[in-house]
């Protein structure tokens, strides 16, 4: 796949913006559970999003160098670097888990922030290379995240 970026704003349509992270994703050679958990912390994420970054903005997808980069940014910016949680939250019924989960299912999580915008990168290795996170066999991604800030 020809290293291009895509781009779509989040609105309430998450169904669309699934399936356009799904496909690219797919075009990019990202396959099984690890396309599953690709598309679900996007999903997370645009439901930050609409949530809590005021409503809209904008998610852009890329893939350089056999890794696939998913940047979600908001408008708000209250979303800070460090507020990806190393453990799965306690006490909160069913919310919270968003940041926790995107965490679990990408390769790695970095959050940056300027005065009114917050953006969410989350990363995936293409190939699964169990070094850089991704369990060689194609396996589930779930529970071996990398945060970074």
């Amino acid at each position: 796949m020809a290293d291009h970026r895509r781009q779509w704003p989040i609105t309430d349509d998450l169904a669309t913006l699934r399936e356009n992270v799904q496909r690219y994703a797919e075009q990019a050679g990202l396959t099984g559970p690890r396309l599953d958990d690709l598309v679900i912390a996007a999903n997370e994420a645009a439901i930050n999003v609409l949530e809590h970054g005021g409503g809209s903005g904008m998610l852009t997808i890329s893939c350089d160098g056999g890794t696939l980069a998913v940047d979600v940014v908001d408008r708000v910016g209250v979303l800070r670097p460090g507020a990806v949680p190393s453990e799965r939250p306690s006490g909160r019924g069913d919310r919270g888990f968003g940041l926790w989960l995107m965490g679990e299912l990408c390769d790695s999580v970095t959050i940056d922030r300027i005065p009114g915008q917050s953006t969410i990168r989350l990363s995936m290795q293409v190939d699964g290379d169990a070094d850089a996170g991704g369990p060689a066999d194609g396996g589930s991604a779930f529970g071996r995240g990398a945060r970074s800030v």
